[in-house]
């Protein structure tokens, strides 16, 4: 038995719809009416033989299928960009200075950068991992070229790459003292995270205590992952070991941005976008 092929164009459909809630809204990204775009998912459907929208009212939403196939389809999209570029594309060369704040190392950052580089062999590609606000200075100062970070509360700066839920994490086995502040681990002063956090605690009458503070990511969740105390991060970028702790004051979402005049490097920001987002 011969297996049918997935025709790109299709999945391009599919994965536009998911991404913007609706069949209008995926038109308007794709320059396609809505029942164009409508007829190309029901032509997904029938090949693969199997639902992969709810059609709602207001909203679409994934069927458990369609959980599956939009992680194969962006893996799909990107490998083909990935091919086009290599051989279509103008070839660059050169460096590129790349700030990333730690927030994003947990969503694979590597295996996207990985790919990036497969893209661009002749680009030479220096990373930093650090806070946010310390990597747009050295921006400022003109020691990077690009920052992945995120963007404060109010901002407009930056190019917004994904919005991701702030959460409460701690061990499963955590369990909060009786009797004593709730224990956190923290970056240090300036995270916005920090400051989020324990502005709600506060607002909301519980008592807390910072009693681990770590300048990474890292430390602060292997503070978490031994039972030390909560900390808090981006739903995104949750690590084995920790896991949401309901019950707090909610903590909104963050925006995750990409920083810097990319006037002179759209042919390396481009394809960079797409490979986060695709991740």
């Amino acid at each position: 038995m011969r297996l049918p092929d997935l025709d790109l164009d299709l999945l391009r459909g599919f994965v536009t719809v998911a991404e913007r809630g609706g069949f209008t809204a995926a038109g308007q990204a794709l320059g396609l009416t809505q029942s164009a775009v409508s007829l190309k998912v029901k032509r997904l459907e029938e090949i693969l033989g199997r639902p992969v929208l709810v059609r709602g009212p207001k909203r679409v939403s994934l069927t458990r299928e369609g959980e599956t196939l939009l992680a194969y389809s962006r893996r799909m999209l990107a490998l083909n960009e990935e091919a086009v570029r290599r051989f279509v594309a103008p070839p660059v060369e050169g460096k590129l200075r790349l700030g990333v704040a730690d927030h994003f190392v947990p969503r694979h950052l590597t295996p996207t950068l990985a790919r990036y580089a497969r893209t661009w062999p002749e680009l030479r590609i220096e990373v930093e991992v650090g806070r946010s606000h310390e990597l747009r200075a050295q921006l400022a100062r003109e020691e990077l070229d690009l920052v992945l970070g995120k963007r404060r509360d109010g901002e407009t700066e930056g190019r917004l790459l994904f919005t991701d839920a702030v959460i409460w994490v701690a061990a499963p086995d955590f369990v909060p003292p009786e009797g004593r502040p709730l224990p956190l681990a923290m970056l240090p002063q300036g995270c916005m995270f920090r400051d989020r956090a324990l502005t709600a605690l506060a607002r909301a009458g519980i008592a807390f205590e910072v009693v681990y503070t770590s300048p990474s990511l890292m430390g602060v969740a292997a503070a978490a992952q031994a039972g030390f105390a909560l900390t808090v991060l981006g739903r995104t970028g949750i690590l084995d070991g920790l896991v949401e702790r309901p019950g707090l004051p909610a903590l909104g979402t963050a925006e995750m941005c990409l920083f810097g005049d990319a006037g002179n490097r759209s042919p390396l920001v481009e394809p960079l976008i797409e490979e986060l987002r695709a991740g």
